[in-house]
């Protein structure tokens, strides 16, 4: 390998590594999310968007429709 064959070698390793450090980061700055069966939605969850407005209603951030039952569970940080 010449001079410039070994000195691209290397320019793109540490472009690699600097690549894969901030994806690292990325992943360890997530908080935890707390989750709770929704109280107020009735039925079969079909639909996220409807769990999700109910939930907000609820005071919570978000919800899905979540398990084998198809039930509304919202979410909030802890």
């Amino acid at each position: 390998m010449g001079k410039i064959g070994r000195s691209t070698f290397t320019a793109c390793l540490v472009f690699l590594l600097l690549l894969l450090a901030s994806q690292e980061a990325i992943v360890m700055v997530r908080g935890r999310r707390c989750e709770s069966q929704s109280h107020g939605f009735k039925g079969r969850c079909l639909s996220d968007h409807n769990c999700g407005l109910v939930c907000r209603n609820e005071g919570f951030g978000s919800g899905r429709c979540r398990g084998f039952r198809q039930r509304c569970f919202c979410t909030r940080p802890c």
